[in-house]
């Protein structure tokens, strides 16, 4: 029985897949909050990189990755697919389980498939200084090892609380002569506003993005990246679910369920958009369950409404079309710090109103219960993120067990927890809290939302 499926570094995917010309219904545009219109491309030109707006507006089903992107990209891929043959056992189950690592990478996850291709489009364009925010450090170290292979500056504003619990990943950055400052700050005029109001604030994204996009705004040739949310970031991500699909050819096997974490979407989205094609040109030989994954305590897609919202605090970006929880949302501390976002990316998120994908929610010790059994059977230890869909998996696998279903389950584990042993510590010590956000907090947050944009109820794109 074959552990790892691999690749060789010819079956690097040659083109990204764009789901854009694919999606159950036409995605609903970018609203310019000013005049209740579609947003004009180039207003966003001061903000984004013009080739990633073009991306992200493109309706071809394939782009060409540039040759100096993959040459990066053979640092690390093609990355390996394992099956978990110790946790299938010890589960006892007769599912098979399957997952993609992309933990083999320099910054230890799946974010630099994305930070590669927005450091170079930047770098051929001309700019000389990226910024960005981070959550839980795997965007920010991602960007800042990107743009050490490109030469060009990095500033990162990294979310105050996990910049205190991840204090490594602050060293990382560091390594690759990025410059990292806590979020919010004193380098920002939001940043100032949000400590005069709480000084002790834990930060969140949303004010990590405003942060990061007023700093590239105020500057000449400086420009913003994002690293999850926005289409062109999704697109880059689909080297994990084109190498899959490969993969899984080898063995002549192929997945009932394709499972992944959600925080802003970009790592599910990656693995499983190639196999939602598949299935949409009857290529699948099944018919693939997609299922994601998201903290009780950040509950956007199984509590969040479909809306139009901002995509930061500070109501910089345009009004971007998805479920949200309204931007000021704060969610509590959880260690899973790259989930803690009000929003997700407007293609996932049409893709769960249509019904195609299923949105699970997991409370944070519940996850570690499942990261720890994925640890001392599998060998590898997760990061907080993906073991919210290790948790979905065991119980998939357990209900396989009573039904006697022998399933095949793809899941994406996105990154390791080597800088997460607090949290672990945490956990194993009895202290860490289940946080689950209160239903009436979700409630009042998109009330306060739904005020701020009565209008947003007649725009005709979300109906």
């Amino acid at each position: 029985m074959t552990t790892k499926i691999l690749l060789s570094e010819e079956d690097i995917p040659k083109e990204w897949y764009n789901i854009n010309p694919d999606l159950p219904k036409p995605l609903p545009p970018p609203i310019d909050p000013g005049t209740h219109e579609p947003i004009k491309p180039e207003v966003l030109e001061r903000v984004f990189a013009k080739e990633l707006l073009k991306q992200e507006m493109s309706q071809e089903r394939w782009i060409p990755i540039p040759e100096e992107v993959r040459e990066i990209y053979q640092i690390w891929r093609p990355t390996p697919l394992i099956r978990a043959k110790r946790l299938e056992k010890l589960l006892k189950t007769p599912a098979k389980i399957y997952y993609k690592y992309e933990g083999v990478s320099p910054p230890g996850s799946h974010k630099p498939n994305t930070a590669v291709p927005q450091a170079y489009y930047n770098v051929k364009q001309g700019i000389e200084k990226l910024t960005t925010e981070t959550g839980a450090g795997q965007w920010g170290s991602s960007l800042a090892f990107a743009g050490k292979m490109f030469d060009i500056d990095i500033t990162v504003y990294m979310v105050k609380i996990s910049y205190e619990q991840k204090p490594y990943r602050k060293s990382m950055m560091h390594a690759w002569g990025a410059d990292v400052t806590p979020s919010p700050s004193n380098r920002t005029n939001f940043g100032r506003n949000m400590l005069k109001k709480d000084p002790n604030h834990p930060g969140s994204l949303g004010i990590a993005i405003s942060e990061a996009i007023e700093d590239a705004v105020t500057h000449d040739n400086v420009r913003y990246t994002l690293g999850s949310v926005l289409g062109h970031v999704l697109l880059h991500q689909t080297v994990q679910g084109l190498e899959a699909k490969k993969q899984f050819e080898m063995i002549d096997e192929y997945p009932d369920i394709v499972a992944g974490c959600v925080g802003g979407g970009s790592s599910f989205s990656g693995l499983s958009f190639p196999f939602y094609y598949d299935k949409i040109t009857g290529k699948a030989p099944k018919d693939v369950k997609f299922v994601a994954t998201e903290p009780t305590s950040c509950p956007t897609l199984t509590k969040g409404i479909y809306t139009y919202d901002f995509g930061d605090t500070a109501n910089m970006t345009p009004l971007l079309p998805m479920y949200s929880l309204g931007s000021d949302f704060v969610p509590a501390p959880i260690h899973a710090g790259g989930l803690r976002y009000h929003g997700d990316a407007p293609s996932l998120c049409l893709m769960v109103k249509e019904g195609v994908i299923e949105a699970k929610a997991y409370d944070q010790v519940s996850v570690f219960d499942a990261a720890a059994m994925f640890a001392m059977s599998e060998g590898t230890i997760p990061a907080p993120e993906p073991s919210h869909t290790i948790r979905y998996v065991i119980d998939e696998a357990l209900r396989c067990k009573e039904s006697g279903e022998e399933k095949v389950i793809l899941f994406n584990l996105c990154g390791h927890g080597h800088f997460d042993m607090g949290a672990y510590d945490e956990y194993f010590e009895n202290r860490l809290k289940p946080w689950e956000y209160p239903q009436e907090k979700v409630e009042e947050s998109i009330k306060k939302l739904q005020e701020k944009f009565p209008w947003v109820k007649d725009l005709p794109y979300l109906k």
